[in-house]
């Protein structure tokens, strides 16, 4: 991952903010009521914020690098004035910020105040990709002072943890490249039209870990594993064969079934209270059979339900 700032062309905003233009924007001279569509995007330092501050530049949105927090709706308001040339703004508010990141809660609670479309992005890797990456362009935490980068990275996630908390999309880049993090930006990002809700079906081994970006997790390991079946084994759920075994064993059908209805009521749930990005994680032990089945008929499921839906395969491949 490239944790060096994008080079796009840039003016200074005050206080050393960057304002990048996605698109060329003649300055606003008649005052216009459309309030800009607004995307925050924060998180750890070296996770991946100027990747996926690029990524929405490259598709026309207005990007305001480093502003501080309580310029943020004065920002909104200048879109509203600028007669529909920016109605797409992504802010990117990070610890270089951070005397003015206190501002943030308030600032938020003013937008929503003015009914303000927001959402809120936030990268997150773990504690061995991030050193990764800062030692590996030799630069040092910017909360590390005279300690290590991993003082650094603790002391940012503590102040990061409310935010994260109250995130829309939380993508963990830790085993991303720069392309496959564009990829999913893209993904959420690139149509016309926002979807009333955008799902993410995840396989994952729990010998690998949980991941960290999930919002529901869904074990199956209560199914037979196909790994004990000598011609199976070196197959993966993908496979029609593998797929059969799994779904054959009782309470697999039964399974898929009770919780798609359950998903249908969390969605149900999650529109109401504005939540538009949602990360489902299924996993069995080692990500290759059973969660990969599982996840391909539950995306099936999802997507006939009008949910549209993306399906990650975390870790096979990995055995």
């Amino acid at each position: 991952m490239n944790v060096n700032e994008h080079d796009s062309s840039t003016e200074q905003a005050g206080d050393g903010a960057q304002v990048t233009t996605g698109t060329p924007n003649e300055k606003a001279t008649a005052p216009d009521a459309a309030i800009p569509e607004l995307v925050i995007i924060s998180g750890m330092s070296g996770a991946g914020r100027s990747t996926a501050a690029k990524c929405l530049e490259d598709l026309g949105w207005f990007v305001v690098d480093n502003l501080p927090p309580a310029l943020i709706p004065t920002m909104v308001e200048l879109g509203a004035r600028s007669q529909g040339n920016v109605a797409r703004i992504a802010v990117v508010v990070d610890v270089r910020g951070r005397r003015f990141f206190d501002n943030l809660r308030e600032s938020l609670a003013d937008l929503e105040a003015k009914n303000v479309t927001r959402r809120i992005v936030f990268l997150e890797s773990s504690d061995d990709a991030l050193v990764r990456r800062f030692e590996s362009v030799r630069r040092p935490h910017p909360l590390q002072g005279d300690g290590r980068i991993v003082d650094g990275i603790a002391a940012e996630r503590e102040l990061l943890r409310e935010l994260r908390g109250d995130a829309d999309l939380v993508i963990d880049t830790s085993s991303l490249n720069v392309h496959e993090l564009r990829a999913k930006m893209d993904a959420q990002f690139a149509g016309e039209e926002e979807p009333e809700l955008r799902a993410t079906v995840m396989s994952f081994g729990y010998k690998y870990g949980l991941p960290v970006d999930a919002d529901l997790v869904v074990d199956c390991r209560f199914l037979p594993n196909p790994h004990w079946v000598p011609e199976l084994r070196p197959f993966t759920g993908l496979n029609e064969e593998v797929s059969g075994y799994v779904f054959n064993q009782p309470g697999a059908k039964e399974f898929l079934d009770r919780y798609t209805e359950l998903l249908q009521l969390v969605a149900t749930g999650y529109r109401r209270e504005g939540k538009r990005y949602v990360t489902i994680a299924v996993g069995c032990t080692g990500g290759k059979h059973r969660s990969v089945a599982m996840s391909e008929k539950l995306a099936a499921r999802l997507a006939a339900e009008g949910v549209e839906t993306v399906v990650v395969h975390r870790d096979m491949g990995r055995e």
